[in-house]
């Protein structure tokens, strides 16, 4: 999801413990997964996440990132845009999510997985630990409290960077009328991209086991685009607006992380081709834990109000194993 570097304090605390080994990463060339094993390393990712070995199709076989939406549901870059984005702008307020059903074309979704699939080997495994604000647990208080419970979040993730200058996720990215039509749905004014040239946009792929720890987010939206539903698991869970500025609703919170706040929770099923926009920094929420063997595939699009924001080098160290980027290749040249 987009990060910002807005102070991140109890955040940066958090990733510390992740620290030294990405650091042993990107000092054995993160690209390259390891120096000695990258054939073997291929191998075991090809065989989690069912990748089809196959180049796929470019913008040049498409022709416009218009092409990959279904334009008569979501009219982008018409002058009926407006009136199909008021009432998902009236969600978003309500339910602090907006949900674009059948957003991409069918054939779109299957390019993405494919995309997906034939970047992974490539990935780097983000694997964090800590509570659900984003720090490290805070002795200081009593067992169970919120504040002390730790989880997991466990996920594969492809920088901005390794995806191809001619690649249909990273075309409908950076088209401008998606950005104008988001802009007119979130209701806080002109977007802008994001300046991270390895989190502007994240491929995230999670297999068997893989999870999303309950937490809240730091930013205050993140736009998603379902690709692959696993076979089982991999749901997106949602505790609504659970605190706010005036009342962090600790107990709430804590019967969450228990397990027993059913009530208080929503559950979004991934559907390939559903496009969603989430308010998460007072919703607290998670991706439950993917079971079967077909990977949970989604596209993360971020975006900020400001033209210049960024992400810290120590989030890139932990999320991507590296803090520089490279120059982005076309799919020809992988």
């Amino acid at each position: 999801m987009a990060q910002t570097d807005e102070p991140l304090e109890p955040f940066t605390v958090h990733l510390l413990r992740s620290l030294s080994a990405a650091t042993r990463m990107l000092r054995a060339s993160p690209l390259d997964c390891t120096r000695v094993k990258r054939s073997s390393c291929i191998a075991r990712l090809t065989s989690l996440h069912r990748i089809e070995r196959r180049a796929p199709k470019t913008l040049a076989d498409v022709g416009s990132p218009a092409d990959l939406i279904d334009l008569d549901r979501y009219p982008i870059g018409t002058v009926r845009a407006g009136s199909v984005a008021a009432p998902l702008r009236a969600s978003l307020a309500e339910r602090g999510v907006a949900l674009l059903p059948g957003f991409l074309e069918p054939e779109a979704v299957a390019v993405f997985a494919a995309e997906t699939q034939h970047l992974v080997p490539r990935a780097h495994r983000e694997d964090c630990s800590g509570t659900p604000y984003l720090g490290l647990p805070e002795e200081s208080y009593p067992d169970g409290h919120p504040r002390r419970t730790t989880v997991q979040s466990v996920t594969w993730v492809i920088a901005y960077d390794l995806i191809p200058t001619d690649s249909l996720v990273r075309a409908l990215y950076e088209w401008d009328p998606l950005k104008d039509f988001l802009a007119e749905v979130i209701g806080r004014g002109p977007l802008c991209r994001f300046a991270d040239p390895l989190g502007a946009v994240n491929l995230t792929s999670m297999v068997a086991g893989d999870v999303q720890g309950w937490h809240y987010d730091s930013t205050d939206f993140v736009v998603s685009i379902g690709i692959q539903s696993s076979r089982s698991g991999g749901d997106f869970e949602c505790a609504k607006a659970i605190r706010s500025a005036a009342d962090e609703n600790y107990d709430a919170v804590a019967r969450v992380l228990r397990g027993d706040g059913a009530e208080l929770v929503e559950v979004l099923p991934l559907t390939p081709g559903t496009l969603m926009v989430f308010e998460g920094r007072n919703s607290l929420h998670r991706v439950s834990p993917v079971v079967g063997d077909v990977p949970r595939a989604v596209a993360l699009f971020a975006y900020d109000t400001r033209p210049d924001t960024n992400s810290s080098d120590l989030l890139k160290l932990v999320r991507y194993g590296r803090t520089e980027a490279i120059a982005p290749a076309p799919w020809g040249a992988l």
